[in-house]
């Protein structure tokens, strides 16, 4: 009689802990659909952009030229094309400052 329970009792098992982790995944992928809903209105109300935004924004900002689908590359400046230096002068800071 056990070899014939056997297999079902470890169906059910499975089962149960099959539909117990897509149950725990489902939340956690709600959990963070509400946060990233908040965060978003909380930039909108604020006015900021999120972080990762702005991460994002800045790593392509200070990427090579056309690497990105759509950007054509930045313009170079008149001074970069004619090849002029500007020096700035040097000011030395007291050790006491350090």
């Amino acid at each position: 009689m056990s070899k014939i329970l056997q297999p079902i009792f470890l169906f059910i098992v499975k089962l149960v802990m099959g539909l117990s982790a897509a149950v725990i995944g489902i939340c956690l992928l709600f959990v963070g659909l509400v946060f990233f809903a908040l965060r978003l209105f909380s930039a909108l109300i604020t006015g900021r952009k999120p972080a990762p935004f702005m991460a994002f924004s800045r790593f392509q900002q200070f990427s090579q030229p056309g690497m990105w689908a759509g950007n054509p590359g930045r313009q170079r400046s008149p001074k970069a094309a004619t090849g002029q230096v500007v020096d700035v002068q040097v000011r030395e800071i007291p050790a006491d400052r350090l």
